[in-house]
């Protein structure tokens, strides 16, 4: 699983300090941090359409596991020996109740807020799309919170088009 991600090119100067690679099992900790910081946010959207585990290791410790799946990957970017963000995808099989394909699916991306606009996004989308098309992915697909329009105008600007809106009618009161 330490296998190094070779860097996109850059363009940036300020990119050039920035490492992206595949997330080891010394990286959980940060990469734990950086994904509850994922669940809050979207807490904070619509805190009755996605769930806040009741302890706070959970979603660290299910990336965990995810870093061991042959058909997942989490990658990270790293700045000054530090991780800056994480995104993490996988080989999804097909779905009748989806109507797709087996597709290459990414789950999450993070940046720290400090480190956004500096491309940090960009290279952890673009080399997890190489590592989904390594494994043989003919698609990547995705899903948006519909409140996070700037991670949907990076999506975009990647070449993602939107094909679905999911919509939530609660049944009863929390």
């Amino acid at each position: 699983m330490g296998r190094i991600v070779a860097p996109a090119e850059c363009e940036n100067s300020i990119m050039a300090d920035v490492s992206v690679r595949i997330a080891t099992e010394a990286d959980a900790p940060a990469v734990g941090r950086l994904g509850e910081s994922l669940v809050q946010q979207h807490a904070a959207f619509d805190a009755r359409r996605f769930v806040w585990p009741d302890d706070s290791s959970t979603y660290a410790e299910f990336l965990r596991r995810e870093m061991h799946d042959d058909n997942a990957v989490v990658l990270v970017a790293e700045r000054d020996g530090r991780i800056v963000g994480y995104v993490f995808a996988s080989i999804e099989p097909a779905s009748l109740k989806e109507l797709r394909a087996a597709s290459g699916f990414v789950h999450d991306i993070v940046v720290e807020e400090h480190q956004r606009h500096a491309s940090v996004g960009t290279r952890l989308i673009t080399a997890a799309i190489d590592w989904l098309r390594g494994q043989g992915a003919v698609r990547v697909m995705l899903w948006s919170a519909t409140q996070n329009a700037a991670a949907q105008r990076l999506f975009a600007r990647l070449g993602f088009r939107p094909t679905m809106v999911e919509m939530t009618k609660e049944l009863s009161e929390p």
